[in-house]
């Protein structure tokens, strides 16, 4: 078996691998053959034949890769034709899943059953059908409180082919998309001169979803504390965004966010909770049926509706990759004892692994997905339940120590060994994490979990579950506010990463102490990683996709400077919390400067997320104060100073930095934001950049007359690309190779300007912008290049590069999911 799975996995994983994909007549012509040499390996008696076996074990391969190719070809087929997008149509469909409130709406992902075009006026919906994609995910504006799955509606919509923000290490939003099945984005539209969306009735699909609502709502009426409410909904049904922001970050902090979601540990709970009310049922059925236990033994039966039941709960809980796994793993005990079988645990293992891939190809790019089986592997090796037999009869202190030498090896062994692997998929690792577990595990086990599921039939226990989440809140905060409770670790190339967490299973394997040692000094490497810099004199731009807003990072040898933190979004959080504090920390860099052009939200709203995660970076800005005082806090960046005035100077390891607006006469009583936005220019004498904030025509002319030799080799473009800045008289005096626009995918307001990106080009300027290019990277010591990350990193789920599209009315909305 081992010799038939591995490489059908390793097929599958090579696939995943693909920047692009091929025709699907490719990928079946590959299954054929496949199919054909594994049937005569096989029919043939598996020819001992060294070759024979090599060309079987290949093949098993290229099935694997061929089959999830012509799935994904498939799947790439139901996505919106370009032709359609930001186009108004008028659709009809089901409400699909749970719905997710929103600022001022919510998020419904909709099941298509028809669509028509609406003429100029939206007033009539033409006569021929359209092919749209079978799922769409629409932001929908005053969506009604009672909105829930299985309802069928009538929208009038504009839709989008799925887009994320792409950069390193970061939340990739289009794989997600394609994993859910999504082929559109988009918003319902619920304006004056628009249809109003009109309700149809109640179908009778998706009923599972439709309970999942219902006792989501059940929870939140019984339960007064919103924050313990989301709480328990994710333990119940899986409603992971019903969980606060802050929550998250605590549980995140302390390592126990597993312990929030629907874990293997929870539906191991049920099924053993099943199973032992099935037994009691089945021995109460005896007296009435005496044959029942000799033709069906009470084990049996125990087993096997321990196992339905909880096949029924992960259904509920959503049906994640921890579900997955702990289901199949359960029915494959099941099985197994039920045949007589005893296999060894890698064979369990990996046959549980493919099952997986083969139902979910892409859950393997999930990190849930290697932490869940990683987890259980080591558990598997390293036997943590081994401890010395008790005798029969045993005292109930003596089975307690046991059980809490068992729960403590468990926990060491967890600890330790997924330290590396966290560190490499999220970028930190918890050091209260041990101590968290010890307190939460147990509590959210057998306390929490216990009484929101017994609260389904009995409300009431819900109220007790809620301060039962209090506590257990109330015991995490202290560890989560240590100074040390969390270590951020940058980014290590993959080679060090793997030998890392290679590295973190030796040390906890019972092996010799030398082998331990050697686990160590595997993983070492990368949690000492300090990735590479610029050389002395050098510096490069990197201008992160942060949507419509702008950020800039300028690294030399041994400094980094942080140019606007970001936008605030309108469905929450924002750009520093969510985009920034990950990727420098990622990155490995800590800001030595943070400089906000100026007040305006796509530029400041990150910024207090920033200079909370990095205390010690010198703030300043165009404006005092700043962002709550924070000018006021904070020295600046030269002489003590918060502000950008022109004329200040200051170098780092052989690079200059000068601010050239705005001027202290530019400080005039209601000028805007935009025209006191700071302008600093960035050079080692032969490569030049210029950062602009949101500076317009007038300040462009003023700065040319100002510097009438300056000229640079990247432009950040002021504004975004907006009609009223990127004059011709500026861009003639400049004269740039690069234009660096950051904006947002499908933004309200057109960025960049047709117009100006004619300029560009008239001129000889080369202008990438994030949607198409995301993280946009510049050095000075190869000035003719910038990198972009779609296209250094693509992979056949992203999005084609194209131009930022027509405008949308609501740029700028994130849910949880991101």
């Amino acid at each position: 078996m081992l010799g038939w799975l591995a490489p059908w996995v390793a097929g599958i994983l090579l696939q995943l691998q693909q920047a692009l994909l091929w025709p699907g007549a490719v990928y079946l012509g590959l299954c054929v053959a496949a199919l054909a040499l594994v049937g005569a390996w096989v029919l043939g008696g598996r020819h001992p034949d060294r070759g024979w076996r090599l060309c079987g074990l290949l093949s098993v391969a290229v099935l694997g890769f061929a089959s999830t190719g012509l799935r994904a070809v498939w799947m790439q087929g139901d996505r919106l034709a370009p032709a359609l997008e930001e186009q108004a149509l008028l659709i009809e469909g089901t409400v699909a899943d749970l719905p997710q409130p929103a600022v001022d709406g919510a998020i419904v992902v909709v099941a298509i059953e028809q669509g028509r075009r609406l003429d100029a006026t939206a007033s009539e919906a033409t006569a021929d059908g359209l092919t749209l994609p079978r799922r769409v995910r629409l932001f929908w504006p005053q969506a009604p409180a009672d909105v829930a799955a299985g309802q069928q509606w009538r929208w009038q919509v504009r839709l989008r082919a799925p887009h994320g923000l792409a950069n390193p290490q970061g939340f990739d939003r289009e794989l997600w998309l394609w994993e859910q099945g999504i082929g559109a984005t988009g918003t319902v539209r619920v304006g004056r001169r628009d249809r109003p969306p009109e309700r149809l009735g109640q179908g009778w699909r998706h009923p599972v979803d439709r309970w999942r609502g219902a006792l989501t709502q059940a929870v939140r009426e019984r339960v007064a504390d919103t924050r313990a409410a989301g709480v328990l909904a994710a333990l119940l049904v899986g409603d992971q965004a019903a969980i606060a922001r802050d929550d998250w970050k605590v549980f995140r902090d302390t390592g126990v966010a597993h312990l929030m979601s629907i874990s293997g540990l929870h539906i191991t709970l049920f099924a053993w909770l099943a199973k032992a009310l099935v037994a009691l049922a089945w021995r109460a059925a005896t007296p009435a049926w005496p044959g029942l236990p000799l033709r069906w033994p009470t084990p049996h039966v125990a087993a096997w509706g321990g196992l339905v039941l909880a096949v029924a709960y992960a259904l509920l809980a959503g049906w994640g990759v921890p579900a997955q796994r702990t289901v199949f793993m359960l029915a494959g005990v099941v099985l197994m004892r039920w045949r007589g079988l005893d296999w060894p645990w890698p064979v369990v293992w990996l046959s549980v692994l493919a099952l997986v891939l083969a139902m979910d190809p892409w859950a393997a790019l999930q990190a849930g997905f290697w932490l869940s089986f990683v987890a259980v592997m080591l558990l598997f090796a390293s036997d943590p339940a081994r401890v010395a037999e008790l005798p029969a009869g045993a005292p109930w202190p003596a089975r307690s120590a046991r059980a809490l030498r068992g729960l403590l090896r468990e926990q060491g062994v967890m600890t330790l060994a997924l330290a590396p692997l966290t560190l490499l998929l999220f970028g930190q690792v918890s050091l209260v994490g041990l101590a968290a577990n010890l307190l939460a595990i147990p509590w959210v086990t057998l306390v929490v979990t216990p009484l929101v599921l017994i609260g389904v039939v009995v409300r009431p226990l819900w109220e007790l579950a809620a301060l039962a989440v209090q506590g257990l809140v109330a015991g995490l905060l202290p560890l989560a506010a240590w100074p040390w409770a969390v270590w951020h670790g940058a980014a290590a190339p993959p080679v060090l990463a793997v030998a890392a967490v290679l590295g973190g299973g030796l040390v906890v394997l019972p092996l010799p102490g030398a082998w331990r040692l050697m686990g160590l000094a595997l993983a070492w490497p990368a949690l000492a990683f300090v990735p590479a810099r610029p050389a002395e004199g050098q510096f490069e731009l990197l201008a992160p996709d942060v949507g419509q807003g702008s950020a800039l990072l300028v690294r030399t040898a041994r400094h980094s400077l942080l140019f606007d933190a970001g936008p605030r979004y309108r469905g929450g959080g924002d750009a520093g919390e969510s985009v920034l504090v990950p990727w420098l920390r990622r990155l490995g860099e800590r800001p030595d400067g943070v400089v906000v052009s100026h007040r305006d939200g796509d530029h400041a709203g990150g910024a207090e997320s920033v200079l909370a995660a990095f205390p010690l970076a010198r703030y300043a800005s165009s404006y005092a104060p700043g962002p709550q005082d924070l000018a006021a806090r904070r020295p600046g960046l030269v002489a003590g100073l918060a502000g950008c005035d022109a004329g200040q100077r200051w170098a780092w390891d052989g690079v200059a930095f000068e601010f050239l607006h705005p001027a202290p006469a530019d400080h005039r009583p209601g000028a805007s934001p935009n025209t006191l936005s700071c302008v600093l220019l960035v050079g080692n004498g032969p490569q030049r950049v210029l950062l602009t904030g949101d500076i317009g025509i007038d300040q462009e002319v003023a700065l040319a007359a100002r510097h009438p030799g300056l000229s640079v080799d990247v432009l950040v473009a002021p504004h975004h690309g907006s009609r009223s800045s990127s004059s011709p008289v500026w861009l003639n005096q400049l004269r740039p190779r690069w234009v660096l626009v950051q904006a947002g995918h499908h933004n309200r307001f057109g960025h960049p300007a047709p117009e100006v990106t004619a300029r560009y080009e008239a001129r000889g300027a080369r202008w990438v912008a994030s949607p198409d290019c995301g993280l946009a990277w510049w050095r000075s010591g190869a000035p003719d290049a910038v990198e972009c990350w779609r296209e250094t990193h693509r992979r056949y789920w992203h999005a084609t590069p194209g131009q930022a599209g027509p405008p949308s009315a609501y740029d700028g909305v994130r849910d949880s999911s991101e």
